[in-house]
């Protein structure tokens, strides 16, 4: 009985104590831990220049990522090449912080001959996905940065009739390696018919010639039905027709974030106007989705390709060596013959050597006085 004193005492502060273990305070624990560490997140934006990337990203995420940046000219674009540039920033929001990395690839589309323009693309995630796999299996794993690309932005010009030869194939040469998010820029340059018809154009080619985009998971039958309606709705607007602005309109009385015409105000969070809104709730809401699938799907394969091939390269080494000694069996081959005869022949004629000495030697030994 003085055993089951303590549970009792403890019992009096949890009147529901009886049946209860406390492993429901679990997530509450995952939670706090996952605040106080913080989140990392790598977002890539690809488009040809002009289409408002930078603005889209600074009205995203409140901030200013390109503060003196330098705008070529036509002549300097005709034989740039594409550059990787990584900016990261610390966000605090309500106690929760968010290391973000935007990884922008200025010079993309902009030379005259494209054809090679994603290679240094492919290979700046390659190359996050290799320093991954070599700090995974080092020694000290416990602060891992992950600078994986989780999500690529992009971006279609709003001015053609659909994708573009290059858009094709960009988005085939990566869709196996990062989250693709198609977004159509410059949006408030077509009306509502028009912005419908390219979208269902886009998301027809896309499916004819077998790219793979991010597909946002299904909501759970549990969840509440404003949840599903949210993904449901976000769904449905894939690709994202956005626009982005940095400056501050006054409108009946409330400062907003819009682009100023002459026959009217374009609000950037309006969802009848644009769907900004929309594309940031997917990136927030599936942020967690997002890193897993680059997890679980896009580093696996990378990681099971790079296993195999490290595989490969000592199979072939073995392989040379069993070919080398296979072929050194084929050139003595025809000679063993001979080799057999002149080795019994120089056995047998040492041993008669060895045999006159020991008599010469057996001669002396009779011969002293």
């Amino acid at each position: 009985s003085t055993q089951r004193e303590p549970m009792q005492t403890r019992g009096e502060h949890f009147p529901d104590a009886a049946g209860y273990v406390g492993f429901a305070n679990l997530p509450n624990q995952v939670h706090r831990k996952s605040v106080k560490k913080g989140f990392e997140f790598t977002l890539m934006v690809v488009g040809e220049s002009g289409l408002g990337k930078s603005t889209l990203i600074n009205s995203l995420f409140l901030t200013d990522l390109y503060p003196e940046r330098y705008i070529p000219g036509a002549a300097e674009k005709i034989e740039r090449t594409v550059q990787i540039e990584a900016s990261t920033v610390e966000i605090e929001e309500r106690g929760v912080k968010l290391r973000l990395t935007v990884v922008d690839t200025p010079g993309y589309g902009d030379a005259i001959n494209s054809q090679d323009c994603f290679k240094t693309i492919i290979q700046y995630i390659d190359n996050q996905f290799e320093r991954y796999l070599h700090d995974e299996s080092g020694l000290n794993r416990r602060h891992i940065v992950d600078n994986r690309v989780h999500c690529c932005f992009y971006f279609i010009s709003p001015f053609g009739h659909g994708l573009k030869p290059l858009d094709v194939e960009f988005m085939k040469a990566i869709h196996s390696k990062v989250n693709i998010v198609p977004v159509i820029a410059k949006a408030d340059t077509l009306t509502l018919r028009e912005r419908d018809r390219l979208k269902r154009r886009i998301l027809d080619e896309i499916a004819e010639h077998g790219i793979k985009i991010y597909q946002l998971p299904d909501a759970d039958s549990d969840e509440d039905e404003e949840f599903k309606e949210q993904t449901r709705v976000l769904k449905a607007s894939i690709p994202f027709a956005v626009i982005g602005s940095n400056q501050l309109i006054e409108v009946k009385g409330k400062k907003i974030r819009g682009r100023l015409y002459p026959w009217g105000v374009v609000e950037v969070e309006n969802p009848e106007h644009n769907d900004f809104l929309k594309l940031r709730t997917m990136l927030v809401t599936h942020m967690q989705d997002l890193q897993e699938v680059t997890q679980d799907l896009h580093y696996e394969n990378f990681r099971s390709e790079r296993l195999k091939r490290a595989g490969r390269a000592v199979d072939e080494d073995v392989m040379d060596k069993d070919q080398i000694l296979l072929q050194k069996e084929a050139e003595v081959g025809p000679h063993r013959p001979m080799l057999q005869t002149f080795s019994c022949s120089t056995l047998e004629h040492s041993y008669r050597i060895i045999q006159d000495l020991k008599k010469k030697k057996s001669k002396c030994v009779d011969h002293r006085p």
